[in-house]
């Protein structure tokens, strides 16, 4: 297949705001694609690289000056081999060779094609289709349940390989996969809780309340004596989390996949700020982002991490995913009763409050109140698990940052804040905000930022979508200032969040949901 069809399609669905158009769209092209190209296309047209990063980024791209072929010749396999060869180029003479395989690449691309090739490779295809629209587009494209292709992937952990599954062995193939212990599974996640008393209400009391930790969120897999350790990105972290792989290996078991927080406490117990959790995690000193000066406080090294685990998806042999939480805490409680995360089960009102008010007296962000019925749904925001906090905290992308003036003059402050577009289209913007930013975080935000500029005025420095924000807001309002209808009402930083990506900032059906009045779905 040529790719300037693959290109023709990204631009079809680009076009329309159908859902099913899109599906439609994207489902005749995976029909055309043959099964050794099948895999490259749906990561592609999901907005990413079955290679993972090639080693080149927005600047070494766009400073390859080379005209445009004029006519398409560039086929999917032609592509995905100068990709492969990318990402396996380092050592002496990578900076020279990668240049020669871009000029190379782009060179015997047309404008669209290079257009998109760009944007590919920098994480902003940004067409309007994420990969819940193509997990339907290969249901679709290969006359699956799309149950099935969303279960095989959670299961398999990747798309293009749940898409070659479909493709040659139908449904049969999907439901073939298993849980892997050693393969992340994409964690279940919480959505916001309006308050307490609403939360306990809508699950008749039948919950776990759990403590809301400032931690990071890890996933741990155990086969006998191998340990594996996984970030909330499911990126593997095990060589850096030496306490965390001994504990887990010392747990009565022979195989286990524990799913919960990890923090560092200090002496008196208490929780440390997030940042001094995330400096163990960082591989790049600028992922450590939330406050500078606490690089110099603390040697990450010397922090130890506590792990704290609140789900259990597999025990000796057995997958627990389908069993109600219920069961899940039970098998948790057996296998690691000293690590699992303090939790009421069935409370009344009363005894939930008292809950609540020890859980923010010991330093934490508030609780978690989950449905004691419901299956672990990976990959998924739903409202079987809900955050009650003091205030409202939404997960933003920055899109921007105006310069300051008065003593904040020569620092860029003022953030442009948006929310994600669930079916992968530009984040939506809600608001900008100034409050909340230390000076630490003035000096970072000045420094970092024009390493994700995207374009400037003379009044503001715009970013690619790269960088996530916790915003803490009163509430949000009906605005038509901004295109997604909402506003937020006294918005400030928290903390940026190193350990999450852009996909998995809160949704602009998410900030809706706060309105006055919304019922929540």
């Amino acid at each position: 297949m040529l790719l300037s069809e693959v290109v023709r399609a990204s631009a079809s669905v680009r076009a329309t705001t159908s859902r099913k158009s899109k599906i439609a769209t994207l489902a005749a092209l995976l029909q055309r694609v043959t099964k050794d190209e099948l895999a490259q296309v749906v990561a592609w047209i999901s907005g990413d690289l079955l290679q993972g990063r090639v080693g080149a980024g927005w600047r070494t791209l766009t400073a390859v000056a080379v005209d445009p072929a004029p006519e398409p010749t560039l086929t999917v396999g032609a592509v995905d081999r100068v990709l492969s060869e990318l990402a396996a180029t380092s050592g002496a003479g990578s900076v020279v060779r990668r240049r020669e395989l871009l000029v190379e690449l782009l060179s015997a691309a047309t404008a669209e094609e290079r257009d998109f090739l760009l944007r590919l490779l920098t994480g902003e295809l940004r067409q309007g289709a994420l990969t819940a629209v193509v997990a339907e587009a290969v249901a679709a494209a290969f006359e699956v349940p799309v149950a099935a292709v969303r279960r095989a992937h959670m299961l398999s952990g990747r798309l293009p390989v749940t898409a070659v599954a479909a493709a040659t062995g139908g449904a049969a193939a999907l439901a073939a996969f298993r849980l892997e212990v050693g393969r992340p599974l994409q964690p279940m996640l919480a959505s916001p809780g309006s308050a307490l008393d609403a939360a306990m209400a809508e699950f008749e009391g039948e919950v776990s309340v759990e403590h809301k930790m400032d931690g990071a969120r890890i996933q741990v897999h155990r086969d006998g004596e191998r340990v594996w350790v996984f970030t909330r990105t499911l990126r593997d972290i095990t060589a850096g989390v030496p306490e965390l792989v001994g504990l887990v290996r010392e747990l009565d078991c022979t195989s286990v996949v524990l799913d919960g927080e990890t923090l560092a406490l200090n002496d008196a117990g208490r929780p440390r700020p997030f940042q001094e959790t995330m400096s163990r995690f960082a591989s790049d000193p600028a992922l450590v982002a939330s406050d500078p000066g606490l690089a110099q406080a603390n040697s990450a090294r010397d922090l130890l991490l506590h792990p704290y685990f609140f789900d259990c998806l597999h025990l000796d042999g057995v997958d627990l995913l389908d069993a109600p939480l219920r069961d899940r805490r039970a098998a948790l409680t057996k296998v690691a009763p000293g690590h699992s995360i303090p939790a009421l089960i069935s409370p009344d009102a009363e005894a939930a409050a008292e809950y609540f008010d020890g859980a923010l007296a010991a330093g934490h962000e508030g609780i978690m109140i989950k449905s004691l019925d419901s299956v672990y749904a990976a990959g998924r925001r739903g409202r079987a698990w809900q955050k009650i906090k003091p205030t409202h905290t939404l997960d933003l992308v920055v899109l921007g940052a105006e310069w300051g003036y008065g003593r904040r003059t020569g620092y860029l402050s003022n953030l442009h804040l948006g929310a994600r577009d669930p079916d992968g289209g530009e984040p939506v913007m809600v608001g900008k905000t100034f409050k909340g930013l230390t000076d630490a975080l003035l000096h970072w935000q000045t420094a970092e930022f024009p390493r994700h500029e995207r374009d400037r005025d003379s009044a503001t420095v715009y970013l690619r979508p790269e960088l996530v924000v916790e915003i803490a807001i009163d509430g949000v309002q009906a605005s038509t200032r901004y295109t997604g209808g909402v506003a937020l009402r006294f918005a400030r930083v928290v903390r940026y969040r190193p350990d999450k990506e852009p996909a998995q900032a809160d949704t602009i059906d998410t900030v809706r949901a706060l309105l006055p009045g919304t019922r929540p779905t």
